[in-house]
């Protein structure tokens, strides 16, 4: 039996927000017209709570969702990586500049940052593995090849 998630929201957030955002993560394309229909309000209300959203920073941007494999980017891998002490943002932030690479965390645990990058081959990856453990302040890193994406959500839940 699935578990019921914790869906509770900002205290910033009032009921008319909550259903904006609900549709909007579901399909950005929707027009606040087709908006103000679902939550039975006016369009200008929709327009105004959305800028208001965006102005806040709970809505960031909007982005369609692609089929990096439909891309020819075949290959997902997650990088654990031991960085110098003292060294961890600038070597994090130099790991980022690298358009293919989609997530740079800090981590807890054994290693310092996960990074998360897709890639069309494994000639690509065998790259980025060498020139990132060449890095100045990278210690070490290991390397997993994603086999299968059994549930990769992008959205938020509101």
């Amino acid at each position: 039996m699935p578990r019921e998630m914790n869906t509770m929201t900002s205290p910033n957030l009032d009921d008319l927000d909550v259903r904006i955002l609900r549709l909007l993560n579901a399909d950005a394309r929707k027009s606040f017209r087709e908006i103000a229909k679902a939550v039975d309000a006016s369009l200008s209300t929709v327009s105004n709570r959305v800028r208001k959203l965006e102005e806040e920073g709970i809505i960031t941007g909007y982005a369609p969702i692609l089929a990096e494999s439909r891309l020819g980017y075949d290959v997902l891998s997650v990088v654990g990586v031991k960085i110098h002490k003292g060294k961890l943002l600038d070597v994090q932030r130099r790991i980022a500049k690298d358009d293919r690479v989609t997530h740079v965390y800090d981590v807890t645990g054994e290693w310092d940052s996960i990074v998360v990058v897709r890639l069309k081959n494994t000639r690509e990856l065998d790259a980025f593995i060498k020139r990132l453990g060449s890095m100045e302040y990278v210690e070490n890193t290991y390397t997993q090849v994603v086999l299968n994406v059994v549930k990769e959500e992008r959205r938020v839940l509101v």
